[in-house]
């Protein structure tokens, strides 16, 4: 498989985790999964839940996610 074979796809935010920089995400089917700010989002975005976000998945773990950015 290549090494970006990761797929996008959009969710919204329904809990952030205190202290670990972890946002738990519901995706449109109602799966939940727990997510993590990618590069300086980390520092510069602050999330609150029901905020729609991008997630990157990889196809070898559905359970984890990056959030790659906001949707205004």
């Amino acid at each position: 498989m290549a090494a970006n074979s990761a797929f996008c796809i959009e969710g919204v935010v329904t809990a952030i985790l205190p202290q670990t920089g972890l946002y738990r995400v519901r995706l449109a089917n109602g799966h939940e999964l727990l997510a993590h700010l990618t590069g300086l989002s980390r520092r510069n975005v602050t999330l609150a839940a029901g905020e729609k976000v991008n997630l990157e998945l990889s196809p070898f773990d559905l359970s984890v996610g990056r959030i790659r950015s906001e949707e205004k």
